[in-house]
């Protein structure tokens, strides 16, 4: 025990080094990373979105970062599975906390994520968000087309989010559309997979329905995914409701008919040679869960999100 501290999160004196805190007890930052908003050095930055004012159905995603970073303490500094790497060894990152929203008047929420993640996006860090519901992924994908131009979506979820909507109007259910219509994806490029709703339109994006996924090979929906983005510059969005209920039943709409949680995360680690610039998780709301069942979902598919930009970064430098 003499080797050991408690609270990394603040105490650590390096941004990759590993953490002692029992798995029951610490300050709860995504996987201990030290909370900070100092970005200078950082290779990756782990930020939190709790606003849900946009949801059509259940509210409670706003606690999402919440659930998330406290489910993520099961991973401790062992070599992480599947990536057998410790992931921070080499990758500089931190826990900047959360976004800072007013609850009483949603019209700034927009511009308030779009300015901060700007301001994290331009110390050159990849930034992995935390919602909050989906709506949260438009601002976000403001501020990094302002960097890398039109992105190819790479989006796992069970609803298109195309809905029809009119200019200014917060709806977690028509941000693609929204993306599309400012010139912020490119869908000839982009990706839907696990969809198992309909949307009047489809915005000329291609989609993986649920029917299909559950068909075919996780290999075959990566193979699908990567020939059909290639090297372009890509942002990935991941809507927990993709999975079954009986995975994530802790979110806002959820869907029955999905892909379990092994599925989507074999897949998830096939995707290495996208060139991801940016990523989130999303609508996590653990008032409707059981044993942080969603939770522990979610924080493994940002692991999973941390672990192929690691890989990345060490590919760049050798």
């Amino acid at each position: 025990m003499a080797s050991k501290t408690i609270d990394h999160a603040i105490t650590a004196k390096s941004l990759k080094s590993a953490a002692s805190d029992p798995t029951h007890a610490g300050i709860l930052s995504f996987m201990r990373r030290k909370y900070t908003k100092q970005l200078a050095g950082v290779d990756a930055v782990v930020w939190g979105v709790p606003f849900d004012a946009a949801t059509s159905n259940r509210p409670g995603a706003r606690f999402g970062p919440q659930a998330i970073r406290r489910a993520s303490a099961i991973f401790d500094n062992d070599p992480q599975y599947p990536f057998e790497r410790d992931l921070f060894a080499d990758m500089a990152t931190i826990d900047y906390g959360d976004c800072l929203l007013d609850f009483g008047n949603h019209s700034r929420t927009p511009a308030t994520i779009e300015r901060e993640a700007a301001k994290i996006l331009k110390s050159g860090a990849f930034l992995l968000t935390l919602g909050g519901d989906h709506f949260i992924t438009l601002p976000l994908l403001r501020a990094h087309a302002a960097i890398h131009g039109p992105l190819s979506l790479v989006h796992f979820d069970a609803h298109q989010d195309t809905w029809a909507d009119e200019k200014g109007r917060i709806d977690h259910g028509s941000f693609v559309g929204r993306a599309v219509r400012e010139g912020l994806i490119d869908p000839s490029t982009s990706i839907q997979v696990g969809i198992r709703t309909h949307a009047p339109e489809d915005c000329g994006i291609r989609i993986l329905y649920g029917y299909a996924v559950e068909e075919m090979s996780a290999q075959e929906i990566a193979d699908t995914i990567l020939h059909h983005v290639g090297e372009r510059a890509t942002y990935l969005t991941f809507d927990i409701d993709c999975l079954d209920p009986a995975y994530a039943p802790g979110t806002g709409t959820p869907v029955s008919g999905g892909p379990s949680s092994a599925r989507m995360l074999s897949i998830l680690r096939k995707l290495g040679a996208l060139s991801i610039k940016g990523a989130d998780v999303v609508e996590v709301a653990p008032a409707y869960d059981h044993a942080d069942i969603t939770a522990i979902a979610a924080s493994t598919i940002a692991m999973y999100m941390l672990g192929l930009h690691a890989e990345k970064l060490a590919e760049r430098r050798g």
